[in-house]
């Protein structure tokens, strides 16, 4: 994923704009990413990726996600209109 494609896609918060939260706030827990323009409190799709983001960030490593926006989308779409999620995009992230 790149820098300026959105992790939240309901409020358009982008990957960059969530690596700066971080780096700035050090948030203890994940969930605190909220505090960055709502991430992850629309249709919550994002969360676990928001965890894993978080959790990178506290190894003290560069928070990425490694699947394509294309993808992320496409599975966040069949989310939306099954309430599944495709883990294998979570994982492969």
């Amino acid at each position: 994923m790149n820098p300026d494609d959105h992790v939240c896609l309901c409020f358009r918060v982008s990957l960059r704009k969530i690596r700066t939260f971080l780096a700035v706030n050090n948030p203890p827990v994940a969930s605190l990413i909220s505090e960055c323009l709502s991430a992850g409190t629309g249709c919550m799709w994002c969360v676990p990726f928001l965890k894993h983001l978080h959790a990178q960030h506290q190894r003290g490593e560069t928070p990425d996600l490694h699947v394509s926006p294309e993808r992320y989308a496409e599975a966040r779409l069949t989310y939306r209109k099954t309430n599944e999620r495709d883990e294998s995009v979570v994982r492969d992230a």
